[in-house]
This record gives structure tokens, C-alpha cells and sequence, in this order.
């Protein structure tokens, strides 16, 4: 979320490596996950290598070979992802499917078309996010919109799967400006109103908020600000300032005085735009009007930082070759398509001016990222930095000294996953050279949501979320530091938490 440009510098170590089919010294003995991350690090398909692993390997092997082959952004990866869109195991299906939204050239529609109907919620949540991605990047002819706007209300409105509910309800904002709007407003307000899931019915209004504020019954979004959930409040907000209405100015009033600090802040941000007043983009001090909630102790701050390098080097570029990444992967339900793999995950503690807040990272999905985070954090790199970026119910964001280009000078590639980003969601920031996401430029930058952020989920590499501390991000401004960022013991996440 940078506005410089930053050019992907080439990683000698990854350069350097031999690989199956090229010429000159043999390649060394490699296992298949290390060959596999430095393919996908390099963009590179192996001569067939990638396509071998998910041709011939077992489930975790296939289904992570899957994912890079779609990382690679290499069209000769689509005829490969192809042949597997009907694997036998559901895993591979639903990766085969999300990677082949990631090349987003229109080959795979039919096929995502397809999954939307499998048995199986990890496939059908692929195929959504996969026809989504392809509906964005103007893949889809006009002979077919109508027909994939359809499934994806038919989803929105049907399906057994709450996760999968609340995916289509998002991707119903891609057809806000076309003919399909109408009856996606239609079926966005019966999701709201009728759905019995919490979290659809968050989708929903989050939905409506981006892309059909002005077409939504008013009686509804009114309604909604009475809601006991804070998020459907939040959402219900930023519709209300998205109409444009400026008569609905004095329902916004009393929001300013909601039991939620993020609805407070929203309140603020929406009367603004009704106002036709611009929108707060750096958050330096706590208004007097704004009630914050406590700042509560966590068990976790009992747990001691595992120690430092004793001599810390200037930090440097994560390699592929480095790393010994575990194959966990074998999403079987939509729980696991969008969430953290059985086994351990690593914790870090952001001491911050105003107290401490926990995450819990996602190497599975994000490797190198996962590396680089934690390898910058333990060389002191992030040591009393600024919150340079603060943006009221939007994010909080660190990461860089400069707040405007990286100081270690190199970036790292994006490592795209199905995760969604909800409040409380750690990613790596971009840069905006021509005023969009540069794909590979994250370097050192990071953000955490203040509330949902479902329009980011198809540029930035979630790599983990908020598990204690959230509050002590209600009162931060940009005059706070990050103290420190310690990693604290592991935990590790069950195949029935993972769900």
C-alpha cells in the first residue's frame, strides 16, 4: 500500500539453482516442497516439474503444487490446472480451481461453472473465488455474464455452506454497474434480511455497501443501524454514506455515540461524505467525541519472547532454498479453503506504545512471507517504528521507516490464498506505482484491518490474523510506535479448530 516504485530484485541464491532440464551442472538433491517454493518463488513452471508434482504426487504435494502453478501467473499452467478440475480428491480440486482464477485468462470458466455445483464446500469455494477474479479482470464475455451472475446469486441465496453464502454474497459487488445489478441488490437485501448465518448476513451488508447503497431500500440500511452486531452496524454506516442521501445525515447522529469504537468512527467518516467533506486519511489524535474501549491484559503477555540473534545482521531477502516449508495443505471443507491448516503456527507479540497486541501467522499459505515477517522482526528491523498510516475503520499500517519505500532494498513475491479479510486481518502492503496494486512489491510494509476489507482479498497476501490486543488498535494514531515485535512460542491449531 506504498505510492513508490520498487523493482523485484532477482535473488542470486534462487538464480543460481539447476533445475530438471537446463542445461549445465546437474541439479542437487532437492526435496519436492523446496523445489516447489523455489519454483513458485522464481515464476517458473520447472520445465514441467510443477506440472509433474501435481500430475504425480500425493494430496498435499498435488493440491500445493496446484497453488504455485496458479502463482506463476504462466499461461502454460491453465491445460495442466484443467486436467485436474475433476481430481479425485477435493483438495486438489478446489486448489486446481482458485489457481486457475489466478491466471484469470478465461479458460477456466466452464470449469468453475461446474465446481459451483460440486459436493464437495472447498471446491465450491475455489470455483468462487476463482470466477470472481475472472469477472473482475473482464474475462467473462457477455454471453456468459448472466449466467455466472446467476450462480453466484443462486449461492448466495441456497447453498448448504454458510462460508460459500458469504463468498457469493461478496462477489455479487463485481456486478454492481451492469445489467445484473438489480436483481443482485434483490438478493443481497433477501440474504440480509432472511439468512440465518451471522456472517453471511455481515457479507451481505458489507456487499451493499460497496456496490448497491443507492439501490437498497433505505427502510432497510435504517433498520440495520439498529442491529445488536456491530459489524452489520458498521456496514450499515458506510451504505448510508455511500447513498449520497444527505436527508439521511441525522440518522448517522447518534452512531456517534454507538457502544462500538469502530462505528463511532465510521459514523464520523460517513456524515463526512454525506457532507461531500473529504475522508480522514491519517488518524493523528483521539477525538473527545470518541469512547474507547479498555485495554484488557492478555494470558499471553505472560509468555516470554524467544530470544533474538545474538548479533543481528541487516535483514535479508527470504530464499526458498533456506527453508524446510511443510506440504500441510488439503483444504476438504470451505472452513479450511479460508482459514489455517492443522499443525503449529508461529506467534508474535507487537509491543506498541499503547500495549500489546497478538498474531498468529499462516506459513502454510504464505511461506515466504510468513519468513520474511518473522526474520525482519528478529533482526530488530521493525524496532520503535511509526504507525505511519492510520485510516479511521479502515486499517492500521507499519513497516517502514520512510513511509514510502522499503529500506531494505528488496521486495518479495505475493503469495496469493483464498483467506479473506475480515477485521483484525495481517497483510503485506504494495506498491501503487500507476495507481493500482503492484503484484511482487511487498517488502517490509504491513497492515491490520479495522473491519472488513473484502475488496484487498484479490492483491494482498494475507499471512495471519489478530488474536489478542484487538482494542489496543482503537487507541492508536500515528503519533504511537511499534515498540518491539517478539515471537513468543508456537501454537498449534487442530484439524477441529482449523474448521
Amino acid at each position: 500500500m506504498r505510492t513508490s516504485g520498487i523493482r523485484l530484485l532477482a535473488l542470486a541464491a534462487t538464480a543460481a539453482l539447476a533445475l530438471p532440464g537446463l542445461p549445465g551442472a546437474a541439479a542437487p538433491a532437492t526435496a519436492p516442497a523446496t523445489r516447489l517454493l523455489i519454483l513458485e518463488q522464481q515464476r517458473s513452471l520447472g520445465h514441467g516439474a510443477l506440472a509433474h508434482m501435481l500430475d504425480t504426487g500425493g494430496t498435499r504435494l498435488a493440491a500445493r503444487a496446484a497453488l504455485a502453478l496458479g502463482r506463476t501467473k504462466r499461461a502454460a499452467a491453465a491445460p495442466v490446472l484443467l486436467n485436474h478440475v475433476a481430481d479425485a480428491r477435493p483438495a486438489v480440486r478446489a486448489l486446481s480451481l482458485f489457481a486457475l482464477g489466478l491466471l484469470a485468462d478465461g479458460r477456466g470458466i466452464p470449469a468453475m461453472l461446474h465446481g459451483m455445483h460440486d459436493r464437495n464446500s472447498a471446491v465450491r469455494v475455489g470455483a468462487l473465488d476463482a470466477l470472481d477474479r475472472e469477472v473482475m479482470a473482464a474475462q467473462v464475455p457477455d454471453t456468459l455474464l448472466p449466467l455466472v451472475a446467476r450462480a453466484e446469486m443462486r449461492a448466495a441465496r441456497h447453498d448448504s455452506n454458510p462460508i460459500v453464502r458469504k463468498i457469493a454474497a461478496i462477489d455479487l459487488v463485481a456486478f454492481a454497474t451492469g445489467a445484473q445489478a438489480d436483481r443482485a441488490a434483490a438478493v443481497l437485501t433477501e440474504t440480509f434480511e432472511r439468512d440465518r448465518s451471522l456472517a453471511v448476513r455481515r457479507a451481505a451488508m458489507w456487499a451493499i455497501f460497496r456496490g448497491y447503497a443507492a439501490k437498497v431500500s433505505r427502510k432497510v440500511l435504517l433498520r440495520a443501524l439498529a442491529d445488536p452486531d456491530s459489524v452489520i452496524r458498521i456496514e450499515a454506516v458506510r451504505a448510508i454514506g455511500g447513498s449520497k442521501d444527505p436527508a439521511l445525515l441525522s440518522a448517522l447522529e447518534p452512531m456517534l455515540h454507538d457502544r462500538s469504537w469502530r462505528v463511532q468512527e465510521q459514523a464520523h467518516e460517513s456524515m463526512l461524505a454525506l457532507q461531500g467533506r473529504p475522508a480522514t486519511q491519517h488518524w493523528k489524535r483521539i477525538p473527545a467525541w470518541l469512547h474507547l474501549p479498555p485495554i484488557r491484559r492478555s494470558p499471553l503477555d505472560r509468555l516470554p519472547a524467544l530470544p533474538r540473534p545474538a548479533q543481528p545482521a541487516k535483514p535479508a531477502a527470504p530464499s526458498a532454498t533456506a527453508l524446510a516449508p511443510e506440504l500441510s495443505l488439503d483444504p476438504t471443507t470451505a472452513a479450511e479453503m479460508v482459514g489455517p491448516a492443522p499443525g503449529a503456527h508461529p506467534r508474535v507479540r507487537i509491543v506498541t506504545t499503547q500495549g500489546n497486541v497478538y498474531l498468529e501467522l499462516f506459513p502454510e499459505w504464505a511461506p515466504l512471507t510468513v519468513e520474511n515477517f518473522l526474520n525482519v522482526a528478529a533482526r530488530g528491523y521493525y524496532d520503535n517504528q511509526p504507525w505511519f498510516r492510520i485510516v479511521p475503520d479502515f486499517v492500521v499500517q507499519t513497516g517502514d521507516p520512510s513511509a514510502s519505500a522499503p529500506g531494505l532494498g528488496y521486495t518479495i513475491g505475493a503469495e496469493e490464498n483464498p483467506m479473506l479479510q475480515d477485521s483484525g486481518i495481517l497483510s503485506m502492503g504494495l506498491d501503487y506505482p500507476k495507481g493500482k496494486p503492484a503484484r511482487d512489491s511487498a517488502s517490509t510494509e504491513y497492515y491490520i484491518t479495522l473491519s472488513p476489507q473484502y475488496h484487498l482479498d484479490r492483491d494482498f497476501t494475507v499471512f495471519g490474523k489478530v488474536i489478542a490486543g484487538f482494542s489496543v488498535l482503537a487507541h492508536l494514531t500515528e503519533n504511537d510506535r511499534v515498540i518491539r515485535i517478539d515471537r513468543i512460542s508456537d501454537v498449534l491449531t487442530s484439524a477441529a479448530s482449523a474448521r
